[in-house]
């Protein structure tokens, strides 16, 4: 049976998840798009359910991960062109969209390498720059980004979209300043402030240890409380007229600075 109508409950539904306050209360979320969909399931996580319309599909294996979708427990639901275009978030979709379980982001559930590479998000409003550089956390190979008194929800739609689905590949977590500060210390993880105000080069820093990466927002920059927290502070060097680079764009630069350190140092 194809769903034909916008008054159905299971559109209503899907739809109700595009608001923080449905996801929260449900622990859902959604996952949209046949790459976001299919780095999700090769992370492991689960979907409840796939709602698809053949129509948009242009994978070759459309067939082949319909099938992996049922096969892990998960209900299809087919939707007619009108209907999957109401409940798409994003313009020309691909026919898929999937719910899962909201993501598990508590500090304690991480896991860390025995050499442990972080990166710290202080209030980072945007969801895309969010995506950005969970991506740069895939690529590099960080063991978690933590969103420290966190503005959106690590389920909101656009994070799922501009990481292309690394939201599934890069643990996750999310707690106010004096938890994750608290829990760095408690792992002996160096802290790491990238600020414009600091002195010292992060190219002449040693970031091939323990280290946290921490980055605020443009506009704003990191908190007092960071500063002072802080174990080294670090600044990108600047020669030009506009006062600071794209939150994701920084931590690219110190991620891999730290890549290439720790290359060397093996």
């Amino acid at each position: 049976m194809i769903i034909t109508s916008a008054q159905n409950p299971r559109v209503k539904q899907v739809l109700a998840l595009r608001d923080r306050k449905e996801r929260d209360r449900s622990r859902q979320m959604r996952v949209e798009g046949y790459e976001e969909l299919s780095l999700a399931l090769a992370s492991g996580a689960r979907p409840v359910a796939l709602y698809f319309c053949p129509a948009f599909f242009r994978a070759p294996d459309a067939e082949q991960l319909l099938d992996q979708i049922e096969a892990s427990g998960a209900e299809l639901i087919e939707v007619s062109e009108r209907i999957f275009e109401k409940i798409a978030y994003r313009e020309g979709p691909d026919g898929w969209l999937a719910i899962f379980p909201a993501l598990h982001a508590s500090l304690q559930a991480l896991q860390l390498s025995p050499n442990p590479f972080v990166i710290v998000a202080e209030a980072v409003e945007k969801p895309g720059n969010l995506g950005a550089i969970l991506r740069t956390a895939d690529a590099a190979g960080v063991d978690a980004l933590i969103a420290a008194e966190p503005i959106t929800d690590w389920s909101n739609p656009n994070i799922v979209r501009s990481s292309k689905g690394a939201l599934f590949s890069v643990p996750v977590a999310a707690a106010d300043n004096r938890q994750t500060i608290a829990w760095l210390r408690q792992h002996n993880i160096q802290i790491v402030a990238a600020t414009p105000q600091a002195t010292q080069l992060y190219t002449d820093t040693d970031l091939s240890g323990p280290i946290a990466i921490v980055v605020g927002t443009e506009k704003e920059g990191l908190s007092a409380t960071w500063l002072d927290q802080a174990d080294v502070q670090v600044q990108i060097p600047m020669v030009g007229k506009v006062n600071s680079l794209n939150v994701a764009t920084a931590t690219a630069l110190l991620v891999y600075e730290a890549v290439r350190q720790r290359t060397a140092a093996k």
